[in-house]
């Protein structure tokens, strides 16, 4: 990890306005394929989502499991972060490749975020699900209306055609 990364996942909008400033790069990825961006997102850390999206982050990289900054937001039920990156240009129907499921506990602010975020704590499905698709597959009934008032393709399928 980046100091960028570090400060993006600890909320320290200060040092990420530092370091935009003496212009890091912004999009170097982690040992999971994760840009700052996404490290702010999975955090829910919207000051410092703001100064990437701001500086010219790209919203449309994809982790080592395909998942984008949106499919993160939607996991973290964060329909402000959603909205910042589709403000930004994320793709709303962006495809992964992997889909994440958590436990209650991960989506909680009191995981830990090495824990809840960690290699060892997804379930996997090959299911290759867009944003949408995620919120539905999980109930998530605010994401759901969020992401449809913004335009998600309500005919787009998984790769089992649902």
């Amino acid at each position: 990890r980046t100091p960028l990364h570090l400060a993006c996942a600890s909320g320290h909008a200060d040092v990420v306005k530092y370091l935009v400033r003496k212009n890091c790069q912004l999009n170097l990825a982690d040992s999971f394929e994760r840009s700052p961006l996404m490290k702010a997102v999975q955090c829910q850390q919207e000051e410092c989502v703001a100064i990437l999206l701001e500086h010219g982050a790209d919203p449309n990289l994809a982790d080592a499991d395909g998942n984008a900054a949106l499919h993160l937001a939607v996991l973290s039920l964060n329909t402000t972060v959603a909205g910042l990156l589709l403000e930004h240009n994320a793709n709303i129907d962006a495809q992964n490749q992997v889909t994440l499921a958590f436990g209650k506990a991960a989506l909680s602010k009191r995981c830990p975020t090495r824990l809840c975020f960690s290699k060892w704590n997804y379930l996997f499905f090959q299911d290759g699900y867009t944003p949408l698709n995620l919120a539905v597959s999980r109930h998530l009934e605010e994401m759901v209306e969020f992401l449809q008032k913004k335009g998600a393709d309500r005919r787009a399928q998984d790769q089992h055609e649902r």
